[in-house]
């Protein structure tokens, strides 16, 4: 009989620390009671936030015009955009050295494009001409007019003729390259050279 009573007694010490846990736990970590008022302090948070995303970055002294961009766009990365710019140089100049018409139509506005066309018609490409050097030198203007992003980038190239180091031509060109403000699209297009 002495061992029936010792299990017992053990069932009562288990129940009594599984009780004194679950009181514990639920004084530590609250409960839920159906339906929850939101917390007021996360407005205020919220609001710092959007504030924070407006908020100008440190820029470079020849990129200091983008600010205007930042306190009218607020997703805008001047990084990722000088970035890209550089590419679209890139792949435009070479698009035109090869007279590559089709991947200079959708990068480019109907009157550059026109431009460029001509050009080529007019064999003024020369396709043995490749990059040997780019670097973006200024940002020479930046604007937000009609819900149109407008950036005028300042671009120093080197190009090297028909693989000879010693044929390097050095250039320097004003681009200027358009959004809509509301534009989801990430593509920039080239609207004046």
């Amino acid at each position: 009989m002495l061992y029936g009573d010792l299990q017992f007694f053990d069932i009562i010490i288990f129940a009594a620390i599984a009780g004194f846990i679950i009181y514990r736990l639920r004084s530590v970590l609250g409960k839920r009671t159906g339906f929850q008022k939101e917390n007021s302090n996360q407005k205020p948070i919220q609001k710092e936030q959007k504030k924070q995303e407006n908020k100008i970055p440190s820029l470079l002294d020849n990129e200091v015009k983008l600010e205007a961009i930042y306190k009218h766009v607020s997703d805008f990365d001047h990084k990722q955009f000088l970035d890209g710019a550089k590419k679209a140089f890139e792949i435009i100049i070479t698009a035109f050295n090869n007279g590559d018409k089709k991947t200079l139509v959708n990068l480019v506005s109907k009157d550059v494009y026109k431009a460029f066309e001509k050009a080529i018609d007019e064999k003024s490409n020369n396709s043995s001409s490749q990059f040997y050097s780019l670097i973006i030198d200024s940002v020479e203007d930046a604007k937000v007019e009609n819900n149109t992003i407008s950036i005028s980038i300042n671009f120093i190239s080197e190009q090297m003729l028909n693989n000879d180091e010693g044929k390097i031509i050095k250039n320097k060109d004003t681009w200027t390259f358009e959004k809509p403000i509301n534009s989801p699209s990430p593509i920039w297009v080239l609207t004046r050279t």
